[in-house]
Protein backbone atom coordinates (compact mmCIF):
# COMPACT_ATOMS: atom_id res chain seq x y z
CA UNK A 1 0.00 0.00 0.00
CA UNK A 2 3.13 2.22 0.66
CA UNK A 3 4.78 1.62 -2.35
CA UNK A 4 1.05 2.58 -4.44
CA UNK A 5 1.15 5.79 -2.48
CA UNK A 6 4.78 6.90 -3.09
CA UNK A 7 3.38 6.46 -7.27
CA UNK A 8 0.85 8.95 -6.35
CA UNK A 9 3.14 11.63 -4.60
CA UNK A 10 4.47 12.26 -7.48
CA UNK A 11 0.49 13.43 -9.11
CA UNK A 12 1.34 17.05 -7.27
CA UNK A 13 3.96 17.68 -10.21
CA UNK A 14 5.62 20.34 -12.28
CA UNK A 15 2.28 22.31 -11.93
CA UNK A 16 2.90 25.48 -10.28
CA UNK A 17 6.31 25.97 -12.01
CA UNK A 18 4.41 28.47 -13.84
CA UNK A 19 4.93 32.59 -14.36
CA UNK A 20 1.97 33.01 -12.13
CA UNK A 21 4.59 31.18 -9.33
CA UNK A 22 7.88 32.62 -10.35
CA UNK A 23 9.25 34.96 -7.99
CA UNK A 24 12.20 35.56 -10.31
CA UNK A 25 12.90 38.81 -12.22
CA UNK A 26 13.47 36.69 -15.06
CA UNK A 27 11.91 33.14 -14.90
CA UNK A 28 8.92 30.94 -15.25
CA UNK A 29 10.23 27.92 -12.93
CA UNK A 30 9.62 28.66 -9.29
CA UNK A 31 11.12 25.58 -7.42
CA UNK A 32 9.21 26.42 -3.96
CA UNK A 33 6.19 25.52 -5.32
CA UNK A 34 6.97 21.33 -5.57
CA UNK A 35 6.52 18.44 -3.04
CA UNK A 36 9.74 16.41 -2.71
CA UNK A 37 7.69 13.42 -4.38
CA UNK A 38 5.99 15.64 -7.24
CA UNK A 39 9.07 15.33 -9.87
CA UNK A 40 8.08 11.09 -10.63
CA UNK A 41 5.32 10.25 -12.63
CA UNK A 42 2.45 8.46 -10.83
CA UNK A 43 1.05 5.32 -11.74
CA UNK A 44 -1.35 4.97 -14.86
CA UNK A 45 -4.13 7.14 -14.78
CA UNK A 46 -5.98 10.72 -14.62
CA UNK A 47 -5.07 13.02 -12.17
CA UNK A 48 -6.31 16.75 -11.29
CA UNK A 49 -5.14 19.27 -8.52
CA UNK A 50 -4.48 22.18 -7.25
CA UNK A 51 -1.61 23.98 -5.94
CA UNK A 52 -2.07 27.51 -3.53
CA UNK A 53 0.97 29.65 -3.72
CA UNK A 54 1.96 32.06 -1.31
CA UNK A 55 5.43 34.26 -1.51
CA UNK A 56 6.07 37.25 1.01
CA UNK A 57 9.43 39.27 0.87
CA UNK A 58 10.25 42.78 1.87
CA UNK A 59 13.93 42.09 1.11
CA UNK A 60 15.54 43.08 -2.59
CA UNK A 61 19.19 42.02 -3.02
CA UNK A 62 21.37 43.54 -5.53
CA UNK A 63 24.24 42.00 -7.17
CA UNK A 64 26.90 41.71 -4.27
CA UNK A 65 24.23 40.30 -2.36
CA UNK A 66 23.38 43.65 0.08
CA UNK A 67 19.66 44.98 0.44
CA UNK A 68 18.46 47.19 -2.02
CA UNK A 69 17.13 50.31 -0.09
CA UNK A 70 16.97 53.26 -2.97
CA UNK A 71 18.41 53.18 -6.70
CA UNK A 72 19.84 56.43 -8.27
CA UNK A 73 18.15 57.34 -11.59
CA UNK A 74 20.23 59.21 -13.94
CA UNK A 75 18.99 61.68 -16.83
CA UNK A 76 20.36 62.00 -20.56
CA UNK A 77 23.85 62.35 -21.03
CA UNK A 78 24.46 61.20 -17.49
CA UNK A 79 24.72 64.94 -16.26
CA UNK A 80 21.48 64.42 -14.10
CA UNK A 81 20.56 61.91 -11.46
CA UNK A 82 18.19 61.61 -8.33
CA UNK A 83 18.00 58.93 -5.82
CA UNK A 84 14.64 57.43 -4.79
CA UNK A 85 13.72 55.18 -2.23
CA UNK A 86 12.85 51.56 -2.99
CA UNK A 87 10.29 49.91 -0.60
CA UNK A 88 9.20 46.61 -0.87
CA UNK A 89 6.02 45.07 -0.50
CA UNK A 90 5.03 41.67 -1.61
CA UNK A 91 2.59 39.35 -0.80
CA UNK A 92 1.98 37.20 -4.08
CA UNK A 93 -0.56 34.68 -4.30
CA UNK A 94 -1.53 31.59 -7.09
CA UNK A 95 -3.61 29.39 -8.04
CA UNK A 96 -2.33 26.40 -10.17
CA UNK A 97 -4.75 23.73 -11.33
CA UNK A 98 -3.02 20.70 -12.62
CA UNK A 99 -4.14 17.74 -14.95
CA UNK A 100 -1.81 14.66 -15.70
CA UNK A 101 -2.40 11.67 -18.01
CA UNK A 102 -0.40 9.21 -17.43
CA UNK A 103 -1.38 5.74 -19.56
CA UNK A 104 -0.99 2.59 -19.42
CA UNK A 105 1.50 1.61 -22.45
CA UNK A 106 4.89 2.29 -22.07
CA UNK A 107 7.69 3.79 -24.38
CA UNK A 108 11.53 2.82 -24.33
CA UNK A 109 10.68 0.71 -21.02
CA UNK A 110 9.36 3.42 -19.23
CA UNK A 111 5.88 5.18 -18.03
CA UNK A 112 5.16 7.61 -20.30
CA UNK A 113 3.09 11.19 -19.00
CA UNK A 114 1.57 14.87 -20.19
CA UNK A 115 1.05 17.68 -18.04
CA UNK A 116 -0.97 20.44 -18.32
CA UNK A 117 -1.16 23.75 -15.92
CA UNK A 118 -2.65 27.02 -16.38
CA UNK A 119 -2.41 29.74 -14.18
CA UNK A 120 -3.79 32.64 -12.11
CA UNK A 121 -2.44 34.76 -9.76
CA UNK A 122 -2.22 38.64 -7.84
CA UNK A 123 0.51 39.75 -9.26
CA UNK A 124 4.27 38.55 -11.20
CA UNK A 125 7.15 39.30 -9.19
CA UNK A 126 8.99 40.10 -12.21
CA UNK A 127 6.66 42.82 -13.49
CA UNK A 128 6.88 43.87 -10.14
CA UNK A 129 10.90 44.10 -9.77
CA UNK A 130 11.19 45.44 -12.76
CA UNK A 131 9.36 48.70 -12.02
CA UNK A 132 10.61 48.56 -8.76
CA UNK A 133 14.25 48.49 -10.03
CA UNK A 134 14.11 50.55 -13.60
CA UNK A 135 11.41 53.22 -11.99
CA UNK A 136 12.61 53.46 -8.83
CA UNK A 137 8.90 53.19 -7.66
CA UNK A 138 7.40 50.81 -4.53
CA UNK A 139 7.08 47.33 -5.12
CA UNK A 140 3.43 45.94 -4.31
CA UNK A 141 0.88 43.61 -5.35
CA UNK A 142 -2.21 44.39 -7.48
CA UNK A 143 -5.09 42.32 -9.20
CA UNK A 144 -5.80 38.72 -9.41
CA UNK A 145 -5.96 37.87 -13.32
CA UNK A 146 -4.24 34.71 -15.60
CA UNK A 147 -0.67 33.93 -15.62
CA UNK A 148 1.31 31.78 -18.30
CA UNK A 149 0.97 28.33 -19.33
CA UNK A 150 2.87 25.27 -18.38
CA UNK A 151 2.85 22.17 -20.60
CA UNK A 152 4.58 19.06 -20.37
CA UNK A 153 4.03 17.10 -23.72
CA UNK A 154 7.55 14.50 -23.18
CA UNK A 155 7.77 13.42 -19.66
CA UNK A 156 9.86 9.73 -19.17
CA UNK A 157 10.17 7.73 -15.46
CA UNK A 158 12.55 4.48 -15.06
CA UNK A 159 11.88 2.56 -11.70
CA UNK A 160 12.91 -0.25 -10.36
CA UNK A 161 13.20 -1.77 -6.82
CA UNK A 162 15.68 0.96 -4.99
CA UNK A 163 15.42 3.70 -7.68
CA UNK A 164 13.54 6.15 -9.75
CA UNK A 165 14.34 8.00 -12.68
CA UNK A 166 13.02 10.38 -15.08
CA UNK A 167 13.32 13.18 -17.90
CA UNK A 168 10.99 15.67 -19.46
CA UNK A 169 10.65 18.63 -21.62
CA UNK A 170 7.66 21.16 -21.00
CA UNK A 171 7.58 25.20 -21.89
CA UNK A 172 5.63 27.66 -21.03
CA UNK A 173 3.33 29.63 -22.72
CA UNK A 174 3.09 33.46 -22.51
CA UNK A 175 -0.98 33.18 -22.16
CA UNK A 176 -1.05 35.65 -19.14
CA UNK A 177 -1.88 39.22 -18.85
CA UNK A 178 1.07 41.27 -20.24
CA UNK A 179 1.02 45.10 -20.75
CA UNK A 180 4.23 47.76 -21.03
CA UNK A 181 3.65 50.89 -19.56
CA UNK A 182 5.25 54.03 -19.76
CA UNK A 183 6.13 56.05 -15.63
CA UNK A 184 7.25 59.29 -15.36
CA UNK A 185 10.57 59.24 -12.87
CA UNK A 186 11.94 62.35 -11.81
CA UNK A 187 15.21 63.92 -13.92
CA UNK A 188 14.97 60.84 -16.26
CA UNK A 189 11.41 61.72 -17.33
CA UNK A 190 9.52 59.24 -19.06
CA UNK A 191 10.70 55.21 -18.48
CA UNK A 192 9.43 52.60 -20.46
CA UNK A 193 8.48 49.13 -18.13
CA UNK A 194 6.80 46.00 -17.91
CA UNK A 195 3.71 46.52 -16.29
CA UNK A 196 3.26 46.65 -13.02
CA UNK A 197 0.15 44.67 -13.05
CA UNK A 198 1.00 41.67 -15.69
CA UNK A 199 1.00 38.06 -14.38
CA UNK A 200 2.76 36.58 -17.19
CA UNK A 201 6.09 37.59 -18.28
CA UNK A 202 5.84 38.14 -21.44
CA UNK A 203 8.38 35.12 -23.06
CA UNK A 204 8.34 32.03 -24.42
CA UNK A 205 10.38 29.51 -22.30
CA UNK A 206 11.83 26.24 -22.92
CA UNK A 207 12.69 23.46 -19.95
CA UNK A 208 13.81 20.48 -19.09
CA UNK A 209 14.55 18.52 -16.43
CA UNK A 210 16.82 15.25 -14.79
CA UNK A 211 15.44 13.61 -11.73
CA UNK A 212 16.69 10.66 -9.61
CA UNK A 213 15.00 8.92 -6.14
CA UNK A 214 16.61 6.48 -3.83
CA UNK A 215 14.42 4.38 -2.22
CA UNK A 216 16.40 2.48 0.91
CA UNK A 217 13.42 0.17 1.69
CA UNK A 218 11.50 -1.83 -1.06
CA UNK A 219 7.93 -0.54 0.30
CA UNK A 220 9.48 3.56 -0.20
CA UNK A 221 8.39 4.27 2.80
CA UNK A 222 11.89 6.64 2.53
CA UNK A 223 12.59 8.49 -0.78
CA UNK A 224 15.86 10.46 -1.36
CA UNK A 225 15.11 12.97 -4.13
CA UNK A 226 17.25 14.83 -6.50
CA UNK A 227 16.40 16.97 -9.78
CA UNK A 228 18.11 19.40 -12.01
CA UNK A 229 15.83 22.15 -13.80
CA UNK A 230 17.39 23.65 -16.69
CA UNK A 231 15.38 27.11 -18.04
CA UNK A 232 16.31 28.38 -21.68
CA UNK A 233 14.19 31.59 -22.21
CA UNK A 234 12.89 33.38 -25.12
CA UNK A 235 12.84 36.96 -26.20
CA UNK A 236 10.81 39.20 -24.10
CA UNK A 237 7.60 40.75 -26.29
CA UNK A 238 8.29 44.90 -26.36
CA UNK A 239 11.79 44.75 -25.69
CA UNK A 240 15.18 44.26 -26.89
CA UNK A 241 16.03 41.47 -24.15
CA UNK A 242 16.71 37.64 -23.65
CA UNK A 243 16.78 36.49 -20.52
CA UNK A 244 20.13 34.56 -18.98
CA UNK A 245 19.35 31.05 -18.93
CA UNK A 246 18.77 29.36 -15.25
CA UNK A 247 19.82 25.86 -13.29
CA UNK A 248 17.59 24.68 -10.13
CA UNK A 249 18.97 22.02 -8.32
CA UNK A 250 15.70 20.73 -6.03
CA UNK A 251 16.53 18.19 -2.96
CA UNK A 252 14.53 16.39 -0.12
CA UNK A 253 14.27 13.74 2.11
CA UNK A 254 9.95 12.36 2.52
CA UNK A 255 9.30 9.71 5.36
CA UNK A 256 5.66 8.03 5.43
CA UNK A 257 4.72 7.38 8.53
CA UNK A 258 1.65 5.26 8.94
CA UNK A 259 -1.38 7.21 11.05
CA UNK A 260 -3.16 4.12 11.41
CA UNK A 261 -2.53 0.23 11.93
CA UNK A 262 -3.79 -0.61 8.68
CA UNK A 263 -1.92 2.04 6.90
CA UNK A 264 -5.00 3.53 5.47
CA UNK A 265 -3.83 6.87 6.39
CA UNK A 266 -0.21 7.85 5.87
CA UNK A 267 2.03 11.34 7.29
CA UNK A 268 4.47 12.22 4.89
CA UNK A 269 7.09 14.29 6.47
CA UNK A 270 10.75 15.76 5.82
CA UNK A 271 13.03 18.56 4.99
CA UNK A 272 13.61 19.95 1.61
CA UNK A 273 15.31 22.76 -0.28
CA UNK A 274 16.36 24.14 -3.53
CA UNK A 275 19.38 26.16 -4.99
CA UNK A 276 18.39 28.28 -7.95
CA UNK A 277 21.33 29.93 -10.30
CA UNK A 278 21.21 31.93 -13.24
CA UNK A 279 24.33 30.28 -15.57
CA UNK A 280 24.48 32.98 -18.40
CA UNK A 281 23.77 36.85 -19.01
CA UNK A 282 20.95 38.41 -20.54
CA UNK A 283 21.33 39.68 -23.86
CA UNK A 284 19.99 42.83 -26.02
CA UNK A 285 20.19 46.18 -25.74
CA UNK A 286 17.51 46.80 -23.25
CA UNK A 287 19.68 44.58 -20.82
CA UNK A 288 20.57 46.60 -17.84
CA UNK A 289 23.32 44.78 -16.34
CA UNK A 290 24.00 41.56 -17.76
CA UNK A 291 26.71 40.62 -16.26
CA UNK A 292 24.86 40.83 -12.75
CA UNK A 293 23.30 36.84 -12.11
CA UNK A 294 20.53 35.57 -10.02
CA UNK A 295 21.40 33.48 -7.30
CA UNK A 296 19.14 32.16 -4.49
CA UNK A 297 19.19 29.13 -1.76
CA UNK A 298 16.34 27.83 0.34
CA UNK A 299 15.63 25.32 2.96
CA UNK A 300 12.13 23.99 4.96
CA UNK A 301 9.95 21.43 5.63
CA UNK A 302 7.10 19.46 3.54
CA UNK A 303 4.26 18.06 6.05
CA UNK A 304 1.18 16.18 4.29
CA UNK A 305 -1.22 13.35 4.93
CA UNK A 306 -2.17 10.92 1.98
CA UNK A 307 -5.18 8.26 1.65
CA UNK A 308 -3.35 5.42 -0.22
CA UNK A 309 -6.91 3.35 -1.13
CA UNK A 310 -8.86 6.57 -2.49
CA UNK A 311 -5.49 8.08 -3.71
CA UNK A 312 -5.55 11.18 -2.39
CA UNK A 313 -2.87 13.58 -1.05
CA UNK A 314 -2.81 16.75 0.90
CA UNK A 315 0.47 18.29 1.54
CA UNK A 316 1.60 21.62 3.17
CA UNK A 317 5.66 23.15 2.78
CA UNK A 318 7.70 25.76 3.84
CA UNK A 319 10.82 27.39 2.63
CA UNK A 320 12.62 30.17 3.97
CA UNK A 321 15.14 31.41 1.25
CA UNK A 322 18.92 32.92 1.83
CA UNK A 323 22.24 34.33 0.18
CA UNK A 324 20.11 36.05 -2.74
CA UNK A 325 21.82 37.91 -5.11
CA UNK A 326 20.24 40.51 -7.57
CA UNK A 327 16.83 39.50 -6.82
CA UNK A 328 13.86 39.33 -4.31
CA UNK A 329 14.81 36.87 -0.94
CA UNK A 330 11.72 35.99 0.51
CA UNK A 331 9.11 32.94 1.82
CA UNK A 332 7.56 30.49 0.34
CA UNK A 333 4.14 28.76 1.46
CA UNK A 334 2.61 26.28 -0.66
CA UNK A 335 -0.87 23.65 0.22
CA UNK A 336 -1.55 21.08 -2.72
CA UNK A 337 -4.79 18.83 -3.09
CA UNK A 338 -4.48 15.75 -6.07
CA UNK A 339 -6.49 13.02 -6.77
CA UNK A 340 -6.72 10.45 -9.11
CA UNK A 341 -10.14 10.50 -11.09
Amino acid sequence: MIRRTLRLGSAIVIAVITAATAYAQSEHYAPGSYNIRDFALPDPGFYAGVYNYGYSTDTLKDASGNQITSVTVTGPGGRLSTTINVKVNVDLYALAPVFIWVPKKKVLGAKYGVLLAPSFANASLGGLLSRGEGAGLDVSTGQFNVGDTYVVPFWLDWAGKHYEMGINYGFYAPTGKYNISTVNVPVVGPVRVASPNNIGLGFWENQSQGISYLYPWADRRMAIQNALTWEFNQPKRGFDLTQGHYITWNWGISQYLPLKKDKSILAEVGPAGYGNFQISSDTGADSSNPSAHEKVYAAGIQAGVTIPKRMIVLNFHWFQEFSAVNRFQGRVLGLSLVMRL
